[in-house]
């Protein structure tokens, strides 16, 4: 090592010691501190995500431009981000809100700085592109990175670095949609699964702060307007009961089509990753050829239908075809989230809705635009599985108490139906089709136990998802184990046990693969800050003894 790189090195510790010193005795002032840091930096990079977006937007698409733009600009858009996605950014794909749920319980509260670059300027150009993906996942998943890497920059304890990432994902969400309110509980109910986090008082701190800087740059437009709501007519309220049974098979018709999709599309083998994402540019194209409202998140075509300006035939298409659209471009692979797109399905929904109840009790009830803003909220609560969000959140866009009543009995009722045919939410089954396993709220860490992590010791035995039933039973009579981890290239698929390898070989299926025979569904699993009786509970279910002795 040279001189000058000694005497920087030196520097380096000697500015450290104090630091260190002041960290240890004072970190939940600098964690205060540093809340309202992330508030405002997170506040104001949304900003330019969303001003970058639109302007560019702007220039790929000019009033009175070609319709031949339209057909080529997301195929190029989806080949050349893909490439990117593929080659630099892997992380930085589809929504961002798995991702973000992933660094908080399965890496540590760790987001990295190439991640947080990536997901801004590829998400960016897919959705100027018209990329009909929403811009809310991204801005989480960047919030919570920044936020992440502020606390490992200055290094707080993993236990804080966790604790910032609801903190920026609410600073980015209350930027992302102008709704300080839904934003934090959109954290502690989506992000963290826990209405009664200990890191509260921070989320609040960061959202209002964010909004603050959201204020101060582009003014206090609502992202909506909104005309006054009014309930004419009590039995009215059975016709929204109805909207939220429309919400809660849709919802279920969107998740499980974006599943199938992405789990083919993971099937492909990882070199083909890279142009993946043109498939959804090449359908986004032809529809937005002949019908240009597909493009894009849509929120302007939102706002047309809260205003009663759609045709009830235009919105019933889009429906339609925003929802074959967003399922493949998600499970093709492109950067983008599912928030905007289920508020865009949502609203045309109760559009459609409301025009027929119109059409049939033309006295009785309110107007189809009433019924929009319900649906948007229904949809949100089906797919996202939010309900508590997406009331606070309409009522924050609309300022007005009386839509409540009919907004919660419609989310209530989509969220049952949704829940009941789709029992694992969408964010989650993302993560699992990932191979990472999210904790239920009910399996979060209780304070005072021992946990996993004070037990656990690296496998030393790994078994791939590709070896045959065959050569699993000759690496298994050298082994000490009786049961072993299966992985392929994406991660851990599951656990297969010795008994279950002897029992497929007798079948006849000795020449057949590992991954026919692991059950990748639900296989038991346990998280880093478990305790330690939960890994036991589960090992004891699922009869694994992977010792020999």
């Amino acid at each position: 090592m040279s001189s000058s790189a000694q005497a920087a090195k030196s520097r380096l510790r000697a500015w450290s010691r104090p630091w260190t010193g002041i960290l240890r005795e004072r970190e939940e002032q600098v964690f205060l501190a540093l809340t309202l840091v992330i508030g405002a930096l997170v506040g104001a990079t949304v900003v330019a995500f969303i001003l970058l977006t639109e302007r560019f937007g702007a220039r790929l698409y000019p009033a009175g431009g070609m319709g031949w733009r339209r057909l080529l600009v997301p195929v190029a858009s989806s080949l050349g981000m893909g490439y990117l996605l593929y080659r630099y950014f892997p992380d930085a794909r589809g929504s961002g809100v798995p991702q973000t749920k992933a660094a908080l319980y399965a890496r540590e509260g760790r987001i990295t700085l190439v991640t947080i670059l990536g997901k801004f300027f590829c998400t960016s150009a897919t959705l100027a592109s018209g990329i009909p993906l929403g811009r809310e996942g991204p801005a989480v998943q960047v919030g919570a990175g920044l936020a992440s890497v502020l606390g490992c920059w200055l290094g707080l304890s993993q236990e804080k670095v966790k604790a910032l990432i609801p903190v920026g994902a609410s600073a980015a969400i209350a930027a992302a949609f102008n709704t300080p309110m839904a934003a934090v509980l959109f954290s502690l109910e989506e992000v963290v699964g826990d209405l009664h986090a200990p890191v509260l008082g921070s989320v609040v701190l960061a959202s209002a702060t964010s909004w603050a800087v959201l204020r101060l740059l582009l003014g206090n437009n609502p992202l909506f307007r909104v005309p006054q709501y009014q309930l004419l007519n009590p039995w009215e309220l059975g016709i929204y009961a109805m909207l939220g049974v429309a919400g809660g098979f849709v919802s279920v018709a969107f998740t499980k089509l974006l599943l199938w999709i992405r789990a083919h599309f993971l099937k492909f083998p990882r070199r083909t990753e890279w142009f993946q994402p043109a498939a959804g540019g090449v359908m986004v194209g032809i529809m937005g050829w002949f019908v240009p409202q597909v493009l894009g998140v849509g929120y302007k075509h939102v706002g047309e239908a809260l205003n009663g300006g759609m045709a009830l035939k235009l919105m019933a298409l889009l429906l339609v075809l925003k929802l074959v659209a967003v399922a493949t471009c998600y499970g093709s692979g492109n950067a983008g989230g599912i928030f905007g797109p289920s508020l865009f399905l949502g609203a045309m929904l109760g559009g459609v809705v409301g025009n027929v109840a119109n059409h049939f009790f033309p006295h009785t009830v309110g107007t189809p635009a009433a019924y929009a803003l319900v649906g948007m909220g229904t949809a949100f609560a089906g797919i996202v599985r939010a309900p508590m969000t997406s009331v606070l959140m309409i009522f924050e866009t609309t300022r007005d108490y009386a839509v409540i009543v009919p907004l919660m009995i419609s989310n209530l009722v989509s969220f049952f139906i949704s829940s009941r045919l789709q029992p694992k939410p969408i964010y989650d089954e993302l993560a699992l089709q990932d191979g990472i396993h999210l904790p239920r709220a009910e399996a979060r860490q209780q304070e005072g136990q021992r946990q996993v992590n004070q037990a656990m010791r690296e496998a030393t035995e790994i078994l791939n998802a590709e070896m045959t039933i065959q050569e699993a039973l000759e690496q298994a009579k050298s082994s000490e184990f009786r049961a072993w981890p299966v992985s392929d290239e994406r991660g851990v698929v599951g656990v297969i046990s010795l008994r279950s390898i002897q029992e497929a070989a007798e079948e006849g299926g000795a020449t057949r693969t590992l991954l026919e025979f692991v059950d990748k569904g639900g296989f038991p699993h346990v998280h880093v800050d478990h305790p330690l009786h939960v890994a036991l509970e589960r090992m004891a279910r699922a009869s694994w003894t992977f010792c020999r002795w």
